[in-house]
């Protein structure tokens, strides 16, 4: 296994302020722009668990930045550069407090819901009679909101409208948006041999314009099933598989539950989870960058990104 990235420190010209997220450490330069750095931590149930992925946050900025170049078309995006294999450069928006969640099949939070007896989804009725992994008649948009800490919470229209977390006029947009984008993503994956279960978006204004944010289509923010399979339980291609380990250690992120010791080998199967989707969506070779020392390879990478950009 590679080193891996757990933190940054950076302090680069220009730099305006730095947010340390679950994944990402985001940093601002100047008024206008950002660089986020993709680190190798890794969250499940909004806990950061104690020991970070080799080559996840190469992965999932590589994997974000192929899929917003090839959704561009649909809707305007922040990204503008890579200037290093685990950092994406763009402009700053100012984020709407929404996570556009679509589903088009039942698993994961939904099933969890529906499971429970629930059919009451942030304001939408989920059939009855539905099994795990049963297809949506349509795709359905699950909301919820983007919480600074803590957990985020399921949201429905009415009260997005209400708390004024959107007009009326940026709901409707959003949705637009996030319906073609989740088309465009399930149109992609098919043509890979694989099933875009669900998704999240991440919205902000920039220019008075509503721009795509944050990552897109990658295995933490997404759920994929590989296509044409057989049986009660498909393969998945995404972050559930950590979770469902973690539950089975007794472990869902509630208050005072210690999270259960991470094996080596454990983490070697998530490094290589995550390659192998890269591959999958790209149909590329992922290339490992072997650096020694990450935190050096960035900085330098960076700082001739910000002189050559400036």
């Amino acid at each position: 296994m590679g080193t891996a990235l757990s933190t940054t420190d950076f302090l680069f010209a220009g730099q305006t302020g730095l947010y340390h997220g679950k994944v990402r450490d985001v940093y601002s330069i100047g008024e206008d722009r950002l660089l986020m750095i993709a680190t190798d931590r890794i969250s499940a149930f909004d806990v950061i668990l104690p020991k970070p992925v080799p080559y996840k946050g190469q992965v999932l900025n590589q994997i974000a930045a192929y899929f917003l170049e090839e959704t561009k078309h649909i809707v305007p995006n922040w990204l503008r550069a890579i200037p290093d294999p685990n950092v994406s450069a763009g402009v700053k928006a100012t984020p709407l407090k929404i996570e556009m969640v679509i589903r088009g099949v039942l698993a994961g939070h939904a099933w969890r819901v529906y499971n429970s007896g629930q059919r009451d989804l942030c304001g939408i009725t989920m059939p009855e009679g539905m099994r795990q992994y049963d297809a949506f008649p349509e795709p359905i948009i699950t909301p919820s909101t983007k919480a600074d800490v803590g957990h985020d919470e399921d949201i429905a229209e009415a009260d997005i409208l209400q708390r004024k977390l959107a007009t009326p006029e940026q709901w409707q947009q959003l949705t637009d948006y996030t319906r073609k984008l989740f088309a465009r993503g399930q149109e992609m994956a098919a043509a890979r041999g694989l099933i875009l279960a669900d998704t999240k978006y991440e919205f902000g204004v920039y220019q008075d314009q509503i721009i795509l944010i944050d990552e897109v289509h990658t295995p933490d923010s997404s759920r994929y099933l590989i296509a044409g399979q057989t049986g009660d339980e498909p393969r998945q291609l995404s972050k559930e598989f950590v979770r469902e380990w973690l539950m089975e250690r007794g472990f869902k992120g509630q208050a005072g539950q210690t999270v259960p010791d991470l094996s080596d080998e454990f983490i070697e199967q998530v490094s290589a989870r995550y390659i192998e989707l890269y591959e999958y969506l790209t149909g590329l070779t992922f290339q490992k960058s072997e650096a020694p020392d990450i935190s050096n390879r960035i900085q330098t990478n960076v700082e001739y990104y910000l002189k050559t950009a400036a």
